[in-house]
């Protein structure tokens, strides 16, 4: 076995599939993209070479500008509402244990599992100003109802709280996940030495998930950026540009404005955002000092 893993054939024969679909289906279109960005292609017929003019209209673009101040706001409410009650629930389930634990485990992860466009068309019936649940709820509990809440002032909160429910399940899940894999002989440990539920939780279970929240909130950073489906069926990027977003944005530029250079000239900025957001969340998450789970000591 040793001598065949050694000839060099045979190592070629195992990558050579991976490296060519990495290739063909990722390098090449980044490497179209990238060509594709500095012409004024339409996606048919012939283009020309215009150079850096897509990138000087794109950072005097008004729309792409709220585009990425959406996906911003979106990523914010990721990391600091969806995320921090993700793992609150996370370590309330792994508490729980028995029947409870897997019939709220499956219960925070149903949105996960339906359509997107059942999702979208679900939240739709809720914000309908005149029939809808959030309407009705505020008149029974006495207020007004009747309230727009796809208006200009209002769409984009109302995106971002469908977004960040319809995610919620993921993120629990990987927290969820995480906390399982940490030995148990630490909290034991630390219920011997008297610690209560929330110094266990914020100097033996906080420090130990420190690479899932990387990868977590890095997930959750990219996932603001190329956010699509549900705010394509919800709004549309509608009332004007209120609830638009990077990726929204791209699709009605290159698809059904036709301008498929400016489209792309989109896409590669999105990719260099993406890139410098996964190398400044490394660089916040840099520090290996925290012990893995079943080695070395907590102080509790």
């Amino acid at each position: 076995m040793k001598k065949l893993y050694s000839n060099k054939l045979v190592i070629l024969s195992l990558i050579l599939p991976g490296l060519l679909l990495f290739l063909f289906a990722i390098l090449a279109p980044i490497c179209l993209s990238i060509y594709y960005g500095f012409t004024d292609y339409s996606g048919m017929g012939s283009f020309r070479f215009v150079g850096l003019e897509n990138y000087r209209q794109l950072f005097q673009d008004k729309a792409f500008g709220r585009a990425l101040l959406n996906s911003l706001l979106l990523a914010i409410g990721f990391v600091c509402i969806q995320h921090p009650l993700a793992m609150i629930v996370a370590a309330v389930l792994d508490k729980l244990g028995g029947r409870a634990e897997n019939f709220f485990r499956c219960v925070y992860f149903i949105p996960n599992v339906i359509s997107v466009a059942v999702i979208a068309y679900l939240w739709k019936f809720i914000y309908n100003p005149d029939f809808g649940l959030l309407n009705n709820i505020i008149k029974a509990l006495g207020g007004a109802g009747g309230i727009n809440w796809f208006s200009y002032d209002n769409a984009i909160w109302s995106v971002l709280l469908v977004l960040i429910w319809h995610g919620f399940g993921w993120g629990m899940l990987i927290y969820y996940t995480g906390i399982k894999n940490i030995d148990p002989v630490l909290y034991e440990a630390a219920a011997i030495d008297g610690a209560d539920e929330k110094t266990t939780f914020l100097r033996i279970t906080l420090p130990l998930m420190k690479p899932v929240i990387q990868v977590n909130v890095t997930m959750a950073v990219i996932s603001a950026l190329k956010q699509m489906e549900t705010v394509y069926l919800l709004t549309n990027g509608g009332p004007g540009d209120s609830t638009q977003f990077a990726a929204t944005y791209l699709y009605q530029q290159a698809f059904k404005a036709y301008k498929y250079g400016y489209g792309n000239a989109i896409g590669v900025v999105f990719i260099l955002i993406c890139l410098a957001a996964t190398v400044i969340l490394n660089s916040v998450f840099a520090d290996r000092d925290v012990p893995r789970a079943g080695k070395g000591t907590v102080n509790v």
